[in-house]
């Protein structure tokens, strides 16, 4: 299902429902940070990293399995995560999206934080929006945004190739 997005406009309760469309039929994007941690867990690149050309630059995407496009780390049976305890970044901010320009969607307005505009937005089709007991905060969203992209600017080919011959240093 392709994100519907819609704009955040204050702090939101949310719970994941495990309704598995996050998981499936989308790259989920790596950064050289979210590799390695993945390898910390045992888990070997080869089986887990996918590569795509994207705007010029080679990109890396958790594997998906064929048969339904989910990725190899989701378990089909119950909905959940293999590795929601060290999953990616961009995962940790589904189903929430941070911009650096409106998409043009009525009602967005600039969130300021860390002297950034920004627009925050979330998956309207996401169930599990407005629902529990854990309140996510503008801020929270804001944050792992500019992280997911500071990191992502900084994922290469070049680091890829270090963290695979162990002189990667997180830098």
């Amino acid at each position: 299902m392709r994100f519907k997005p819609k704009p955040l406009k204050s702090d939101v309760k949310f719970e994941c429902k495990f309704c598995l469309d996050c998981c499936r039929g989308r790259f989920i994007y790596l950064t050289l940070s979210d590799i390695a941690n993945i390898m910390a867990h045992g888990h070997d690149p080869y089986d887990f990293v996918l590569m795509a050309a994207e705007g010029g630059k080679i990109r890396f995407v958790l594997a998906y399995r064929e048969w339904d496009l989910g990725c190899v780390f989701h378990d089909p049976e119950t909905g959940k995560c293999k590795i929601h305890d060290y999953n990616p970044l961009i995962c940790k901010i589904y189903p929430f999206m941070v911009s650096h320009k409106p998409l043009g969607i009525e009602g967005e307005e600039p969130f300021e934080y860390k002297g950034e505009k920004l627009w925050l937005y979330y998956d309207e089709s996401c169930p599990g929006i407005g629902e529990g007991d854990e309140i996510v905060t503008r801020e929270e969203i804001a944050e792992l945004g500019l992280k997911f992209q500071r990191e992502f600017e900084n994922t290469d080919l070049g680091g890829l190739n270090r963290l695979l011959s162990g002189e990667y240093d997180g830098t």
